[in-house]
């Protein structure tokens, strides 16, 4: 790369006249940076307007940054960071040229206004236990403050988007209205797949206030990777069950290609679609131990691993982050980290919002098309807080010119977090070194050790600067003992102090055994804590191998010195070779040094080898270069700093093209994936064309698609059979009921016809408890109310006859008036506190009289599940009569008949009697009686109608 500056500078500015001499400068350049790739002339290319960027000319993503500003330089333009992800071929390139025109570059920063709060922080109390607490509460006291900016360029001549406490609750509150609009119930899982927009904080927040839990995934990178890109996440997204997925609309067809592979995707749908209800969201209720969050780790197709964390593992996380960093309220945050892992989401956005501080955020995208950009963010905003991976440390340092930084100022900076991948000590050193004169110090860099399943945070250190652990090579490769190495030893091991666990956080380091190993001995690591995960959302199988008798298997090696925690490897990408770990990392980062080999795109991992009962050691390597002799000399060359590192060379050397190491969505070389690849004899197959990824994706969804029109229909068909027996039973039910002269005989008419309903739409009955009913004697029954079947439901279940207790407005409606009528049903005034009084006396006379009562004292139902607090009439009834209270819980009709939904599904239904609660003997008050007669009703109910518990109860 940085030859490839030198031959920037080198490249004579473009003074094009016509669109002819464009096209041919423009071709120049490609073909001038393909050969400064390639080290080879650029006559040896034939390019093209329509020749292909990636699949002809081998461009990844960092070769096209470089081609970007080559052709900015050379046409002294502008052009936007999207020409990265859409642009496939020169033409493509040459139009938006022409768009362009003549815009200049921004070179020096304008100033822009700082993102320092201003005004009193009130800061949100210990006890909030859910995100949404914590936003309600910064929305009530700090409205206004600024929690998000956002631009993709913070050099004055881009517009910012500032968002407040009070605007942000707002907008997620439009989208979790438009959520629940769209049909999303509570506990449903929602993807979001967007780029880094202050939409991205309204979906998250709004996912939550409906009630559903988020499941972000990344937006497809490159057209010529969607059939892995469509395959990996329709793995993800059928494992979350997900209904729903917001997205932009340029990303709709990627997301209709994953609804034709996922049966439980139902709706794709944009911010802008979901706020345009205007309508306030039902409030869901929402707990600590409710799910916040499902991180999905970076495995394969075939059994992906969602992370579960719950509200309760992330302010717990979060605050211990913020513990150990003594967080301010004059902090600010800065970040281009990605919204869909982790790292970006939790210790920066959140941790933000939580402690009541701005976060300054531009895209992931903008950062690596121009990297000073970070650090100009910085400067202006006076950012306090950053992060970011160990490579861009290292883009920073080799990108950066320092013309492009004159007058920067890093000195605000007091935490600098390097985590996410393995960290570098000569990275950080380069990048502390070439930053220092700038206001970089020492102490603000701090390397940090976490992981998914803890959350986010395992290991820290604040305020001090990076230590380096310096440890004879030998030693610790033949028996893990991490023993310091002489001042003049020849190429040791040196390893990066991740610093102590974060508060709450226990850490041990195992043997092969399972034995804790003493300080300074290698082994694997395990944790524990309250922001450790619950495991792995619908896969026991992978959850029950990462507990290990309460502690967690982290899949990372390292030692313990001094109390503080040394990562040296992860267990799966450790080689072991005749009785020796070899460790890839470091060994990949030696080989991306040499000349003609793709730096960051080289893959160490062992592959069995049933001979020897050993490992192979196997190098793949990327190059551009060609041909037998070119090939022989880059492997004479890797095999020499083999030798160099471990003192004896590899099995096998393998040099592929460009995009053959496969990578996460956050870079990472994915040593298993591609060490399948090797096995599997694919190393150096022919990327497809996009047609034929897409036609090979539209192939195998046919059968997913037919299946769900099947399932459909099956859904339809059902529903429209049900509603027909109903239209064909109901008029000869109502008639016979209208013409009984006593109560008792229409209740059997009624139960008859219910229970004939109910077995021939194979809704089947289970009721439990029955001989808890009292006998010969009256009582007031209080069942749960969740559909408008639980009146058919509590009519075919008990035996008897009951009077429904039901509101007045429905005795003045004439075909359930005298429906209801015949059955006995009381009626109470629900609005006029005189009349209702009244009623109540009447009810209570029915009682005493030897009636048996029936309530639904909830008063409703709604879509959403939930138990709703319960009203008072029934049990001041029960307590003025002195007769007891028989609970009985209804589970599964909300879902086979949900309310605003009139399609009927099939499902089961589960009735169960509670054992009678009898009203104190010597009553003086009345109010406290009956509400003590309330709370032990629900809390029999609750636990037996299979839903949550809506809020606290409130007195009546």
């Amino acid at each position: 790369m940085q030859e490839m500056q030198r031959q920037t500078a080198a490249t004579p500015p473009a003074t094009p006249t016509a669109s002819s001499d464009l096209e041919a400068s423009l071709l120049a350049i490609v073909r001038q940076t393909w050969a400064d790739l390639n080290r080879r002339p650029p006559t040896q290319l034939k390019v093209t307007l329509d020749s292909a960027l990636d699949r002809e000319l081998g461009l990844d993503s960092m070769a096209r940054v470089e081609l970007l500003l080559r052709i900015e330089k050379a046409f002294s333009v502008h052009m936007p960071e999207e020409v990265l992800e859409q642009a496939e071929t020169p033409r493509q390139l040459l139009r938006l040229l022409e768009a362009t025109g003549k815009a200049a570059i921004p070179r020096m920063p304008k100033p822009v206004e700082s993102a320092t709060p201003s005004g009193t922080l009130l800061p949100a109390p210990d006890n909030i236990a859910t995100l949404i607490e914590a936003l309600e509460w910064h929305a009530q006291h700090n409205p206004d403050r600024v929690q998000i900016i956002h631009a993709d360029d913070f050099s004055g001549n881009a517009p910012e988007t500032r968002v407040t406490y009070a605007q942000l609750q707002a907008q997620a509150e439009r989208v979790a209205a438009g959520l629940q609009a769209h049909g999303l119930a509570p506990r449903q899982t929602v993807a979001i797949m967007l780029p880094t927009c202050p939409e991205y904080f309204y979906a998250y927040l709004g996912i939550l206030i409906a009630g559903g839990v988020p499941v972000p995934i990344y937006p497809p990178a490159r057209l010529t990777q969607i059939e892995e890109h469509v395959r990996r996440h329709a793995g993800i997204l059928a494992n979350a069950e997900v209904a729903m997925m917001i997205t932009i609309n340029e990303a709709r067809p990627v997301a209709k290609l994953l609804e034709a592979h996922v049966a439980s995707l139902r709706h794709i749908v944009t911010p802008a679609e979901l706020m345009r209800e205007a309508r306030a969201p039902v409030r869901v209720p929402v707990q600590g131990a409710d799910i916040a969050f499902i991180q999905y780790t970076s495995g394969s197709t075939g059994n992906p691993k969602g992370v579960v964390l719950t509200h309760a593992n992330l302010l717990d996380n979060i605050r211990a982050i913020g513990g150990i960093t003594g967080i301010k309220p004059d902090d600010v945050f800065m970040i281009w980290l990605p919204l869909y892992h982790d790292f970006g989401l939790i210790a920066a956005w959140m941790s933000s919002m939580i402690h009541g501080n701005p976060l300054v955020v531009m895209s992931p995208l903008a950062f690596l098309v121009r990297p000073e950009r970070w650090l100009w963010a910085i400067h202006h905003h006076r950012a306090t807080y950053t992060a970011a991976p160990n490579f861009a440390f290292d883009l920073c340092v080799k990108r950066i010119e320092d013309s492009q930084i004159e007058g920067l100022d890093l000195s605000s900076l007091r935490v600098c977090a390097n985590a996410a991948e393995p960290i570098s000590p000569d990275t950080m050193e380069r990048f502390i070194q070439r930053f220092a004169p700038y206001g970089f110090r020492r102490e603000a860099m701090m390397p940090a050790y976490g992981l998914a399943e803890a959350t986010v945070g395992v290991a820290s250190i604040y305020g001090r600067g990076p230590k380096v652990d310096r440890i004879a090579r030998q030693s610790f490769a033949r028996s893990g003992r991490a023993v310091p190495a002489r001042p003049d030893e020849p190429n040791p091991l040196r390893f990066v102090s991740c610093g102590r666990p974060l508060q709450g956080i226990e850490l041990r380091v195992l043997d092969r055994g399972g034995h804790e190993v003493q300080e300074r001995v290698e082994g694997q690591i395990e944790f524990r804590g309250p922001s450790a995960t619950q495991g792995y959302y619908r896969n026991p199988e992978a959850t029950a191998k990462l507990f290990h008798d309460g502690w967690i298997d982290t899949g990372d090696r390292g030692y313990l010195a001094d109390g503080e925690i040394y990562l040296t490897g992860r267990v799966k990408d450790i080689i072991i070779r005749g009785g020796r770990n070899i460790y890839p990392h470091e060994l990949e980062e030696a080989v991306g040094t040499v000349p003609g080999i793709r730096r960051g795109c080289v893959a160490v991992f062992g592959s069995p080898d049933p001979q020897t009962g050993t490992e192979r050691l196997v190098i793949l390597a990327e190059t551009r270069e060609t041909g037998a002799e070119a090939h022989e000399r880059l492997r004479i060359k890797v095999v020499q700093i083999t030798v160099e590192r471990l003192g004896e060379p590899p099995d096998e050397v393998v040099l592929a093209p460009p995009q053959t190491v496969l990578k996460t969505s956050s870079g990472k070389v994915r040593r298993a994936a591609t060490r399948e690849l090797f096995e599997a004899g694919l190393v150096g197959s022919r990327v497809r064309a996009v047609w034929w990824q897409v036609l090979r994706l539209v192939g195998t969804a046919i059968v997913p698609a037919l299946q769900r029109r099947w399932q459909s229909l099956k859904e339809w068909s059902y529903a429209a059979y049900a509603w027909l027996l109903f239209l064909l039973a109901a008029p000869p039910t109502w008639l016979a009921t209208a013409v009984m002269p006593y109560p008792s005989w229409a209740w059997k008419i009624g139960r008859l016809s219910a229970r004939l309903f109910l077995w021939l739409t194979d809704l089947r009955l289970e009721v439990n408890g029955l001989e808890n009913l009292p006998r010969d004697a009256p009582y007031v029954l209080v069942a749960n109310h969740a559909s408008y079947l639980d009146g058919v439901v509590v009519v075919a279940a008990l035996p008897g006859y009951y009077s429904f207790v039901a509101k007045q407005e429905l005795r003045k409606q004439l075909i359930p008036g005298i429906y209801l009528d015949r059955l006995g049903t009381e009626y109470v005034e629900r609005f006029a506190i005189r009349q209702s009084a009244q009623d109540t006396n009447r009810i209570v006379g029915a009682a005493l009289a030897g009636r048996r009562l029936a309530f639904f004292p909830e008063g409703t139902f709604r879509s959403a599940p939930g138990l709703l607090p319960f009203r008072l009439g029934a049990f001041v009834a029960a307590v003025k009569a002195r007769v007891p209270v028989v609970p009985v819980a209804i589970r599964g009709t909300r879902a086979i008949l949900r309310d605003g939904n009139w399609l009927p599904k099939h499902g089961e239904i589960t009735v169960t009697i509670g054992k009678p609660i009898a009203p104190p003997a010597d009553v003086t008050e009345t109010f406290k009686a009956a509400i003590k007669l309330r709370d032990e009703a629900r809390a029999q109910i609750l636990p037996h109608c299979g839903e949550s518990d809506f809020g606290q109860q409130r007195a009546a």
